[in-house]
Formats: C-alpha cells, structure tokens, sequence
C-alpha cells in the first residue's frame, strides 16, 4: 500500500525515490520530497498491516528517509519526513536499518536529546521534536535491538533533561507528553532503565515535578493542595500529560512498599498529597476522568501505606461536606465510587477492579478513620435482613455477589476487604455475608471454627439495631437471611421411620465417598480442613493433650 502510494504521489518506481532521496542538494528537492512525503502520511495515517512483499521496498524506504533527515534540511521537509518514518515504524519487520547506534542519534538529535544546554526557544522547531519522539516510541516498543540501544546511549537520562526544559515553558505540552509516554515505555520494557530512572536519575522525583505540573497544584501547606470546587476540567492535553505521568510512575516505583529513609517517606506522602488532588480533579470527558482516576489508583497502590494517611486531611469550614471525624474524605469517596462504578461494569473485574479494592483494603486495615468511614457507607447497621446478603443493589450486596465469582482473585480481595471492614472477626462477617458466602475465605484463613484473623484493631463494638436484634433468632447463619419457620417433615415420623431415613441418608453418603465422589471433611483444631478422619483423630489428640496438661 504504501508504495502504490509513492507511485499516486509522483514517484513511478522505488529507485527513482530512493535516487531522490539521496541527492537531496537544492531546495527545490526538498520541497519535492515534502510533497511526496506528506502525502504518503495523509494516505497512510490509519495503516498498521503492511503487504509482506514489499518488506525490502520499505527498508530502503526508511534508509532513505534517515539519510534526508541527517542533513540540515528545512523544517516541513524535517516534519514530513518523520511522519512517514512513524507510519513504517510500526511494521517491526522493516526495524532492522532503523535500529543503529548511527540512526537512533540521529533522531536523538530531531528531538533534542543530543544535548543538556540546548534551551526550548524556537518554537518552529517543535513540531520536529514531537515527531521525532513519536517515532522512537514506536522503535522502542517495536524493536528489542532499540531498547538495549536506548541503555548504551542514555536514553532515558536524555528524557528527563528534556522534561526538566518543559518545567517552565508554555507551548510545549505535546513535547512533554511524549516525553513521559517514551519514559513510561523505557521503564515498561527494560528493567535496568526502569532501576537507572529509580536510582541514578532520580526520576520519582522528576516525574512526580512533572505531574505536578500538569495538574497545576497549588500548594496551601504540607501535603496539602489547595482545593477549588469552581476550578474547569483539565484540558485534554493537561490530562494526557498526567496519565503518561502516572504510567511512568507507576513503572518506576514498582516494589516499593518498604521506605527506609526519610527522604524517601516525605517523597512518598508528596506524592501521595498530588494523587490525592488528582482524584479530585476532572478531565475534559468522563472517558478521560476515568482513566485518569483509574491511573492514580494504579500508581496509589505502590506507595506504601504509611504514606497514605495524607488521602485524608483536617477538614476546614469552606472546604468539602464529605467529612468524618473532623477529616476530609472526599478522596476515599472518589474510590468508593469509582469501586462501585467498576463493579456495575461486569466485566474485565480483575484489571479494573482488583486494584481500587487492594488499595482501599490496605487503607482500612492500616487507617482507623479510612476503615470506620468506608464501613458506614458499605456495611451500615442491619435492618432488613429479609432477603439474602447477595440480593439487592447497595454496595454490600454487590461485593457479596464478588465473594462466589468465578475468577479466584477477584472473590478473595472482595471477601478480603469485607473481612477487613469487619476487623477481621468472624462473627461480624458472618453476620453481614452470610456463612455460604464467607466460607472460602475462612477455610483459606483457617477460621471455620470461628475467631479472628491475625491483624489488631481498636476494641470499639458494633452496635445492633433493635430490628436486628429481634429477627436474629430467626435468621438462617447459611444464607444470611431471616427465614419463616419451616414445619418439620419428622415430626409426624414413628421412631422407626426416623431411623429408617437415617440409616438410608448414612449409606447414601457411605456410597457416594467410596465411589470417590465426594470426600468427608472435618474441620482441625487450628480451623482448618482436612478428611474427616484425620480431623476427628486430630481432635481427639488435642483434647486428650489439654486433659492431661490439666
């Protein structure tokens, strides 16, 4: 395709191009090749499958363009050149001429990564830069032989100077966002650039500056950003820039979850204080929030959890109504609902969902305030326990429904989290899921028999409603609902036919476990299962062991 195209632009066969090409001497030839070049980009800009029969075609192609674009052309033939180079970029096959120390300098130097002192001061050669870097996010991400390259040549040092240049500047946010998206990319794709950025070229630092600047955050005091309900949305390329931001980030600070200095504590809740402006801030569309929401949740979940009590801050008059204790929870309820959002989605709960409740579990189990809050909105006193804990709209009775999905990591972090805003009391579950529902967690955690998980919690007690208290005679402990009373089928029953049916339920399971269809279980001393044999001969041993330590 994109030699006929060539061919509808004026060029007639493949040498007469590249002979074009390669002789570039008057600026008449350059305007030729700009002409053919952008449209080439026109004709081509939405293709990403190429003919294989004309692999050898595009590799001269792109030698060719490469040779153009290592002489001080003009500006359009620059321009027009680099687009054509990003639409064959993205056939991996054609890389190969591409992919040298020789070429990757040359569009190291298009997008001013050659140099540290070289300011952003002509604004005609931004186009340049832009294109230059859309076209190594491509090579990077194409080409395994690229990203070592990328090592060799420091690429990624180069890309923090050029964002450090974007600090001050107006008119540069496209160059910024391809900036971070090349970063997030080098960080993706290749561990040791991921530990240099973290290491050597402070780039928490210089990413969390660079965010920062894309949310415009004003700062009232420490860890706190000032809050303007009447603020607009976020442009679309203010959004852009962040999310890149927060993808780069989040590559970066992977593994994370130990601070050992103070400096990496105070770097860790800034961070966390711009995250959780980012949470209170819109994007251009509610597409864009969310993945700008979606993306802050993500880079959330790295800090590690002692930084994160700056989610909440004392609440003052003027700001926010969604307050507890005196704190600002207008955050945690940005996660609530984004929870919830995830979760009436059905589908994709693994990659969309499992992160908002890890990270929402951490807080609750960590922050007492986050954890009481979080709690009064999903699992509110009882009242009416009529239908099952499953069935209904709130958010409670949605994450019960997640405690019996399908997928195993999703029902463990949503029984996780309940268990967590429960204190970890079996009880407590119980009362709010039902035992049918909680019964995987509790065998996993080993808590059949009943107790409470290993984590402390403050000793304040539930408080039941009367209506709670006077149905839960009634309630039936499996389903987690009040049930009427059911008349008892033996109560008409000789005692006869209540040893008849006994014995023919005994031998049905007697069957059923020789044939190897079910296996009895019993539940250990430590509460966990095992056959049933070896749990009644374990009980036995622990029983006569406390009788004869008595």
């Amino acid at each position: 395709m994109l030699v006929a195209s060539l061919s509808e632009a004026g060029f007639k066969q493949t040498p007469e191009v590249l002979n074009s090409f390669a002789g570039i001497t008057s600026s008449a030839a350059a305007v030729h090749v700009t002409n053919t070049t952008s449209c080439l980009y026109l004709q081509n800009r939405a293709t990403f499958k190429f003919d294989p029969a004309d692999e050898d075609k595009r590799k001269k192609l792109c030698e060719g363009i490469l040779n153009i674009l290592e002489k001080d052309t003009k500006t359009s033939c620059q321009v027009a050149c680099l687009e054509a180079l990003r639409i064959l970029s993205r056939d991996k096959k054609v890389l190969v001429p591409v992919t040298t120390k020789r070429n990757m300098q040359i569009l190291m130097k298009l997008a001013k990564l050659d140099t540290v002192e070289d300011p952003l001061e002509r604004v005609s050669e931004f186009p340049v830069i832009v294109e230059a870097l859309k076209c190594l996010c491509n090579i990077i991400f194409n080409s395994s032989v690229a990203q070592k390259l990328s090592l060799e040549l420091n690429l990624a040092g180069m890309l923090c100077n050029l964002l450090q240049k974007c600090k001050d500047r107006q008119l540069v946010d496209d160059i910024k966002c391809f900036d971070l998206r090349l970063l997030f990319l080098l960080s993706l794709l290749h561990t040791d650039i991921r530990a240099q950025l973290r290491q050597e070229l402070q780039g928490v630092q210089v990413l969390t500056q660079a965010l920062e600047s894309s949310l415009s955050v004003r700062w009232t005091e420490e860890y706190k950003a000032a809050e303007d309900r009447d603020r607009p949305p976020l442009s679309l390329q203010e959004t852009d820039c962040a999310i890149e931001a927060l993808k780069a980030l989040f590559n970066v600070t992977l593994d994370s979850w130990n601070v050992h200095s103070k400096n990496e504590s105070h770097q860790f809740r800034y961070m966390a204080a711009i995250l959780r402006h980012c949470l209170l801030t819109t994007g251009p569309t509610e597409e864009k929030t969310e993945e700008l929401h979606s993306n802050a949740i993500n880079l959330l979940s790295n800090v590690p959890v002692s930084c994160l009590d700056v989610l909440i801050n004392p609440s003052s008059q003027e700001e926010t109504d969604i307050k507890y204790n005196g704190m600002n929870m207008g955050a945690i309820q940005i996660l609530l609902d984004f929870m919830e959002k995830r979760i009436d989605k059905g589908s994709s709960y693994r990659e969309g969902l499992t992160p908002v409740l890890s990270l929402l579990t951490e807080c609750c189990r960590t922050h007492r305030n986050i954890r009481k809050f979080i709690k009064a909105q999903v699992l509110p006193p009882l009242r009416d326990v009529s239908n099952r804990p499953e069935v209904g709209t709130t958010v409670r009775n949605k994450l019960v429904r997640l405690m019996t999905h399908v997928d195993l990591g999703v029902k463990q972090i949503a029984a996780e989290f309940l268990f967590v805003l429960c204190k970890e009391r079996v009880d407590s579950l119980l009362k709010y899921t039902g035992y049918g529902n909680a019964a995987g967690l509790l065998a996993a955690r080993g808590l059949l028999a009943g107790g409470r998980g290993d984590h402390w919690y403050s000793d304040d007690e539930d408080t039941d409603t009367e209506e709670y208290k006077s149905a839960k005679p009634n309630i039936n402990l499996i389903t987690g609902h009040l049930e009427e009373p059911m008349p008892n089928p033996m109560d008409e029953m000789t005692e006869e036919q209540k040893e008849y049916e006994a014995m023919k339920l005994v031998n049905m399971f007697d069957k059923l476990s020789r044939d190897e269809l079910i296996k009895p279980m019993g539940v250990r001393p430590d509460g966990t299962m095992a056959p049933l044999e070896e749990a009644v001969s374990q009980y036995h041993t622990s029983k006569q062991e406390s009788s004869d330590s008595d």
